[in-house]
Protein backbone atom coordinates (compact mmCIF):
# COMPACT_ATOMS: atom_id res chain seq x y z
CA UNK A 1 0.00 0.00 0.00
CA UNK A 2 1.32 2.99 -0.91
CA UNK A 3 0.23 6.20 1.73
CA UNK A 4 0.43 9.69 0.18
CA UNK A 5 1.12 12.25 2.15
CA UNK A 6 -1.18 15.52 2.17
CA UNK A 7 1.38 17.46 1.07
CA UNK A 8 1.72 15.52 -1.90
CA UNK A 9 -1.99 15.18 -2.89
CA UNK A 10 -2.12 19.40 -2.51
CA UNK A 11 0.85 19.46 -4.46
CA UNK A 12 -0.86 17.11 -7.30
CA UNK A 13 -4.34 18.91 -7.20
CA UNK A 14 -2.61 22.36 -7.78
CA UNK A 15 -0.52 20.76 -10.42
CA UNK A 16 -3.63 19.41 -12.43
CA UNK A 17 -5.42 22.51 -11.89
CA UNK A 18 -3.08 24.64 -13.40
CA UNK A 19 -2.44 22.58 -15.93
CA UNK A 20 -6.10 22.53 -17.35
CA UNK A 21 -6.43 26.39 -16.99
CA UNK A 22 -3.52 26.28 -19.50
CA UNK A 23 -4.69 24.39 -21.76
CA UNK A 24 -8.31 25.60 -21.58
CA UNK A 25 -8.75 29.11 -19.85
CA UNK A 26 -12.82 29.22 -19.78
CA UNK A 27 -12.45 25.79 -17.43
CA UNK A 28 -12.26 27.86 -14.80
CA UNK A 29 -15.27 30.06 -15.02
CA UNK A 30 -17.37 27.61 -16.72
CA UNK A 31 -19.43 24.51 -15.55
CA UNK A 32 -19.72 21.65 -18.48
CA UNK A 33 -22.61 20.14 -16.66
CA UNK A 34 -24.51 23.11 -16.79
CA UNK A 35 -24.01 23.26 -21.22
CA UNK A 36 -25.11 19.33 -21.41
CA UNK A 37 -29.02 19.71 -22.39
CA UNK A 38 -31.92 16.49 -23.24
CA UNK A 39 -32.86 16.79 -26.61
CA UNK A 40 -36.52 16.90 -26.98
CA UNK A 41 -37.48 13.57 -27.98
CA UNK A 42 -35.28 12.18 -24.89
CA UNK A 43 -37.40 14.59 -22.87
CA UNK A 44 -40.91 13.41 -24.39
CA UNK A 45 -39.65 9.95 -23.65
CA UNK A 46 -38.79 10.40 -20.10
CA UNK A 47 -41.44 12.29 -19.26
CA UNK A 48 -43.54 9.15 -21.13
CA UNK A 49 -42.06 6.58 -18.90
CA UNK A 50 -42.28 8.67 -15.97
CA UNK A 51 -46.34 8.88 -16.67
CA UNK A 52 -46.52 5.04 -17.57
CA UNK A 53 -44.99 4.33 -14.27
CA UNK A 54 -47.49 6.68 -12.04
CA UNK A 55 -50.16 5.66 -14.00
CA UNK A 56 -49.15 1.58 -13.54
CA UNK A 57 -48.99 2.27 -9.85
CA UNK A 58 -52.45 3.95 -9.68
CA UNK A 59 -53.83 0.92 -11.43
CA UNK A 60 -52.71 -1.34 -8.97
CA UNK A 61 -53.65 0.65 -5.86
CA UNK A 62 -56.93 0.63 -7.60
CA UNK A 63 -57.63 -3.12 -7.90
CA UNK A 64 -55.78 -3.54 -4.50
CA UNK A 65 -59.16 -1.28 -3.20
CA UNK A 66 -61.51 -3.40 -4.86
CA UNK A 67 -59.97 -6.40 -3.58
CA UNK A 68 -60.11 -5.20 -0.29
CA UNK A 69 -63.97 -4.05 -0.10
CA UNK A 70 -64.46 -7.49 -0.96
CA UNK A 71 -65.50 -10.04 1.71
CA UNK A 72 -63.34 -12.76 2.21
CA UNK A 73 -65.83 -15.09 0.54
CA UNK A 74 -66.70 -13.08 -2.40
CA UNK A 75 -62.90 -13.09 -3.32
CA UNK A 76 -62.04 -15.40 -6.55
CA UNK A 77 -58.15 -17.16 -5.80
CA UNK A 78 -56.88 -14.48 -8.32
CA UNK A 79 -57.94 -11.89 -6.16
CA UNK A 80 -55.96 -13.17 -3.10
CA UNK A 81 -52.92 -14.42 -5.30
CA UNK A 82 -53.05 -10.31 -6.84
CA UNK A 83 -53.39 -8.94 -2.77
CA UNK A 84 -50.24 -11.05 -1.93
CA UNK A 85 -48.27 -10.25 -5.07
CA UNK A 86 -48.54 -6.28 -4.89
CA UNK A 87 -49.44 -5.61 -0.90
CA UNK A 88 -45.85 -5.08 -0.05
CA UNK A 89 -47.11 -4.51 3.69
CA UNK A 90 -49.14 -7.49 3.50
CA UNK A 91 -46.71 -9.57 1.81
CA UNK A 92 -43.99 -8.30 4.56
CA UNK A 93 -46.38 -9.05 7.73
CA UNK A 94 -47.76 -12.59 6.25
CA UNK A 95 -43.38 -13.62 5.40
CA UNK A 96 -42.20 -11.90 8.95
CA UNK A 97 -43.67 -15.26 11.04
CA UNK A 98 -45.27 -18.38 10.16
CA UNK A 99 -47.03 -18.16 13.31
CA UNK A 100 -49.85 -15.29 14.35
CA UNK A 101 -49.39 -15.01 17.77
CA UNK A 102 -45.79 -13.40 16.91
CA UNK A 103 -47.07 -10.99 15.40
CA UNK A 104 -48.26 -7.05 16.97
CA UNK A 105 -51.97 -5.84 17.32
CA UNK A 106 -51.61 -3.53 14.29
CA UNK A 107 -49.74 -6.54 12.06
CA UNK A 108 -52.88 -8.71 12.55
CA UNK A 109 -55.04 -5.60 12.20
CA UNK A 110 -53.87 -4.83 8.62
CA UNK A 111 -54.05 -8.61 7.78
CA UNK A 112 -57.43 -9.12 9.23
CA UNK A 113 -58.49 -6.31 7.25
CA UNK A 114 -56.25 -6.92 3.96
CA UNK A 115 -57.46 -10.51 3.88
CA UNK A 116 -60.94 -9.75 4.14
CA UNK A 117 -61.23 -11.75 7.24
CA UNK A 118 -63.38 -11.22 10.49
CA UNK A 119 -61.66 -8.14 12.11
CA UNK A 120 -61.21 -9.04 15.70
CA UNK A 121 -58.34 -6.44 16.28
CA UNK A 122 -60.51 -3.76 15.52
CA UNK A 123 -62.45 -4.26 18.88
CA UNK A 124 -59.21 -3.93 20.97
CA UNK A 125 -58.57 0.03 21.79
CA UNK A 126 -54.79 1.16 21.56
CA UNK A 127 -54.37 0.92 25.22
CA UNK A 128 -55.30 -2.92 24.98
CA UNK A 129 -53.38 -3.30 21.46
CA UNK A 130 -50.40 -2.00 23.20
CA UNK A 131 -51.13 -4.31 26.19
CA UNK A 132 -51.30 -7.03 23.58
CA UNK A 133 -48.07 -6.35 21.90
CA UNK A 134 -46.26 -6.04 25.77
CA UNK A 135 -47.45 -9.67 26.49
CA UNK A 136 -46.55 -11.05 22.66
CA UNK A 137 -43.18 -9.52 23.22
CA UNK A 138 -42.72 -11.04 26.72
CA UNK A 139 -43.00 -14.14 25.27
CA UNK A 140 -46.45 -14.57 26.65
CA UNK A 141 -48.14 -15.89 23.93
CA UNK A 142 -51.41 -17.57 26.17
CA UNK A 143 -51.86 -14.15 27.83
CA UNK A 144 -52.19 -12.79 23.92
CA UNK A 145 -54.72 -15.28 22.86
CA UNK A 146 -56.50 -14.31 26.31
CA UNK A 147 -56.73 -11.16 24.82
CA UNK A 148 -57.86 -12.61 21.50
CA UNK A 149 -60.47 -14.21 22.78
CA UNK A 150 -62.31 -10.78 24.33
CA UNK A 151 -61.50 -9.30 21.20
CA UNK A 152 -63.61 -12.15 19.74
CA UNK A 153 -66.01 -12.12 22.13
CA UNK A 154 -66.65 -8.38 21.31
CA UNK A 155 -67.85 -9.24 17.74
CA UNK A 156 -70.89 -9.93 19.24
CA UNK A 157 -71.94 -6.53 19.82
CA UNK A 158 -73.32 -5.14 23.09
CA UNK A 159 -74.51 -8.01 24.80
CA UNK A 160 -73.04 -11.16 25.25
CA UNK A 161 -73.65 -13.84 28.42
CA UNK A 162 -71.89 -13.78 31.29
CA UNK A 163 -72.35 -16.11 34.85
CA UNK A 164 -75.50 -17.54 35.81
CA UNK A 165 -77.48 -16.43 32.46
CA UNK A 166 -76.59 -12.79 33.57
CA UNK A 167 -75.70 -10.52 30.12
CA UNK A 168 -73.18 -7.58 29.89
CA UNK A 169 -72.00 -5.16 27.52
CA UNK A 170 -68.18 -6.53 26.04
CA UNK A 171 -67.25 -3.73 24.47
CA UNK A 172 -67.67 -1.21 27.79
CA UNK A 173 -65.70 -3.21 29.63
CA UNK A 174 -62.28 -2.90 29.65
CA UNK A 175 -59.65 -5.86 29.97
CA UNK A 176 -58.68 -6.15 33.34
CA UNK A 177 -58.55 -9.58 35.97
CA UNK A 178 -61.61 -8.59 37.81
CA UNK A 179 -63.83 -8.23 34.30
CA UNK A 180 -62.17 -11.70 33.43
CA UNK A 181 -63.42 -13.52 36.08
CA UNK A 182 -66.86 -11.92 36.37
CA UNK A 183 -67.88 -11.54 32.40
CA UNK A 184 -65.45 -12.46 29.89
CA UNK A 185 -64.46 -16.08 31.26
CA UNK A 186 -68.16 -17.23 31.14
CA UNK A 187 -68.81 -16.04 27.10
CA UNK A 188 -67.25 -19.12 26.18
CA UNK A 189 -69.41 -22.09 27.07
CA UNK A 190 -67.05 -25.57 27.39
CA UNK A 191 -69.35 -28.33 28.90
CA UNK A 192 -65.99 -30.60 29.30
CA UNK A 193 -64.50 -27.04 31.57
CA UNK A 194 -61.40 -28.56 28.72
CA UNK A 195 -61.53 -25.19 26.59
CA UNK A 196 -58.33 -23.78 25.91
CA UNK A 197 -59.86 -20.43 26.43
CA UNK A 198 -60.21 -20.87 29.89
CA UNK A 199 -56.23 -21.34 30.09
CA UNK A 200 -56.20 -18.39 28.04
CA UNK A 201 -57.73 -16.28 30.35
CA UNK A 202 -55.99 -17.97 32.99
CA UNK A 203 -53.07 -17.08 31.77
CA UNK A 204 -54.02 -13.49 30.96
CA UNK A 205 -55.34 -12.91 34.95
CA UNK A 206 -51.44 -13.90 35.89
CA UNK A 207 -50.12 -11.89 33.70
CA UNK A 208 -52.14 -8.79 34.36
CA UNK A 209 -51.47 -9.42 38.28
CA UNK A 210 -47.71 -9.98 37.87
CA UNK A 211 -47.97 -6.96 35.56
CA UNK A 212 -49.47 -4.06 37.25
CA UNK A 213 -48.02 -0.62 35.08
CA UNK A 214 -49.77 -2.19 31.79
Amino acid sequence: MIIQSTSARYFTAESLRASSSRQNPAATTTNFAENIHMSRPAQEIATLASSIAVSDDKSVEEKLAAIKAKDAVSRTQEDQDYLFANDKKLAEITSKSKSSDQLTAEELDYMQKAGGFVNTMANLSPKEKALYNKAVASGDTEAAAGISQIALIRMMGHMAGGANGETYDPLRKEITAANIEKYFCHSIVDPTGKAQSQFQFQALIQYLENTPDV
